[in-house]
């Protein structure tokens, strides 16, 4: 039955493939400036989808989602070719920060760089002169291996400008990655390799997936027979702090690429292209994987129906997109006392305040002096386990 279902699922996804756009490969190195960070330069090597290969050929005349990349401890961008020559043709940009390459990085501004590089991108959308004028749609995700992975959680953290986050052997961070997935609420899909000694998933990627509590949806993926560094291509210094674990790998880095990339296409396909036959696909290609082992607390939603099970939640929030008050509605919820907070998307709180709904079942905030921009409206049960997440719109 196993065979039956896995000639299935090649026929599907070959069938997909068939229907994707493959364009070449072209690539832009450049600097942009955090004006917020006393213009803190970030240096980025940018590979996009065009219609003849090389170095600053012009994009392809479509609109794209956006892919920002963190390399792991000491690692170079260089050593994720694998992941830009699988992406790329597929209709993806994608883009690989070089700062925090050395033995004393900071976790913190990493992620913070990684972030930056989504909204700049969103911004060259808009500048005439750029490149990527007009070559970039409102979709994006944020991606990273090992450190890079610890690092999209602090990028995503709060953060409601990104529409998904994936990560390959994530390690924990400082400040701590596992302790800002408690704030990531987009859909995440943790990859874990079963023979990693670098970052094993014990003590890393179990913990930081079952520390995703904001988010309607979460999938970790265990690779069987992987290993740390087969995420990306071969790298001295990564395969160093792999000597102790490389002889019990059952798999190759090739074998440990392909599983990766089936899944991986898959998630971006559903969250950056709101493709629903990669949602069949992708429940196909959990149930039946004889390559990985996974735990999820969703069926592949895409992201209407992710926001959809947010509003269903028994919270009512009116009107959304607000613009002088914010209306909340507790008269759903059991009589408690819960914490009440909205977040900007820069991770700053705005508003908060303790309700007992057992006496004040309506809630107006007055929000007319917030800018512009999204929210994260956060409502936290403190004599229960509830948890309420919305996405919110000043306008």
């Amino acid at each position: 039955m196993k065979q039956i279902y896995s000639i299935l699922i090649l026929f599907l996804t070959f069938c997909a493939n068939l229907s994707a756009q493959n364009y070449q490969i072209g690539h832009i190195s450049t600097t942009y400036t955090d004006s917020s960070r006393n213009n803190y330069p970030i240096p980025v090597e940018i590979y996009y989808p065009a219609n003849t290969s090389g170095d600053n050929v012009p994009v392809a005349n479509a609109a794209f989602p956006i892919v920002s990349f963190g390399h792991g401890f000491v690692m170079v961008w260089s050593a994720y070719e694998n992941v830009w020559t699988n992406l790329v043709p597929q209709g993806y940009i994608v883009a690989f920060t070089k700062t925090q390459g050395s033995f004393s990085p900071s976790h913190g501004d990493y992620g913070k760089d990684l972030a930056f590089i989504i909204n700049k991108l969103k911004q060259e959308n808009q500048r005439t002169s750029s490149p990527f004028y007009q070559k970039i749609n409102n979709k994006s995700a944020i991606m990273g291996h090992s450190m890079g992975g610890g690092a999209s959680f602090l990028a995503s953290k709060n953060n409601l400008n990104i529409s998904t986050m994936v990560t390959f052997a994530a390690a924990n961070t400082n400040p701590s990655a596992i302790s800002a997935a408690r704030f990531v609420a987009i859909p995440t899909l943790v990859f874990a390799a079963e023979k990693d000694c670098v970052a094993p998933p014990a003590t890393q990627q179990n913990i930081l997936y079952d520390s995703l509590t904001a988010t309607a949806c979460k999938t970790l993926i265990n690779i069987k027979g992987g290993g740390h560094c087969y995420f990306a291509n071969a790298n001295a210094l990564c395969s160093i702090g792999e000597q102790s674990c490389i002889n019990t790998l059952t798999i190759n880095r090739q074998q440990q690429q392909n599983t990766v990339n089936n899944f991986l296409k898959l998630w971006l396909d559903i969250y950056l292209k709101n493709n629903s036959a990669a949602q069949t696909i992708w429940l196909d290609s959990l149930a039946n994987s004889n390559q990985i082992t996974h735990r999820s607390s969703c069926l592949a939603i895409g992201m209407e129906q992710y926001e959809q099970n947010n509003r269903l939640l028994p919270v009512h929030t009116y009107p959304n997109p607000f613009t002088n008050q914010l209306n909340l509605d507790f008269r759903d919820l059991k009589s408690q006392i819960i914490q009440v907070q909205l977040i900007g998307n820069q991770g700053q709180t705005v508003y908060k305040s303790i309700q007992n709904t057992r006496f004040e079942q309506l809630l107006t905030i007055d929000v007319s002096g917030f800018q512009q921009g999204l929210y994260l409206l956060k409502i936290d049960g403190l004599e229960s386990n509830l948890h309420v997440i919305k996405k919110m719109v000043k306008r």
